[in-house]
């Protein structure tokens, strides 16, 4: 009986991998999640370990639901640490028909993109974390906050806080 290439679950069945000439052996949950967008909900942590196999369609479709998952803090962190073979990388994002309409702009106006380094223009006290990040401090490799253009997510202090846009410049 096969194993699902995502999760280990079995029963699995062959499933086409979108966009590719690839078929990969999927459980009936994770097919769901592949065909009908997935939630935030911890069966999908597996993709944090499925991200990085060796085999090049079981990555294309882990990073593919792992972008489908934004509002997912742990997602997005599982997509800053992996590493794809560039030609895996296009691959992944061939069939991703999911770029933001929204634009998200600094202080400046300049246009703000994920992993893009950002300096706060203003002390922004942090509630809940008992500390002030501090004007001048450089904000790296920071993420959009898909729906609302006008804030941003990134590590201070090793916190990861929301910060308004209007509050950072583009570095």
């Amino acid at each position: 009986m096969a194993q699902c290439a995502l999760c280990s679950a079995e029963p699995a069945t062959e499933t086409p991998v979108a966009a590719t000439d690839h078929v990969i052996a999927l459980c009936a949950d994770c097919r769901a999640g592949v065909e009908n967008g997935p939630t935030d909900h911890p069966r999908w942590h597996c993709l944090t370990e499925a991200i990085w196999s060796t085999e090049a369609p079981v990555q294309i479709t882990a990073y593919r639901l792992l972008k489908a998952l934004p509002q997912a803090p742990w997602a997005r962190e599982t997509l800053e640490m992996a590493y794809l073979e560039p030609e895996v990388l296009a691959a992944a994002e061939a069939d991703l028909s999911t770029e933001p309409d929204i634009v998200h702009h600094d202080s400046n106006g300049a246009v703000l993109s994920v992993g893009d380094t950002v300096v706060l223009i203003k002390d922004l006290p942090v509630k809940g974390a008992g500390f002030t990040a501090k004007r001048g401090t450089a904000v790296r490799n920071i993420a959009l906050v898909p729906d609302n253009p006008e804030q941003i997510e990134g590590r201070v202090e090793g916190q990861r806080i929301v910060i308004l846009t209007k509050f950072v410049k583009k570095s």
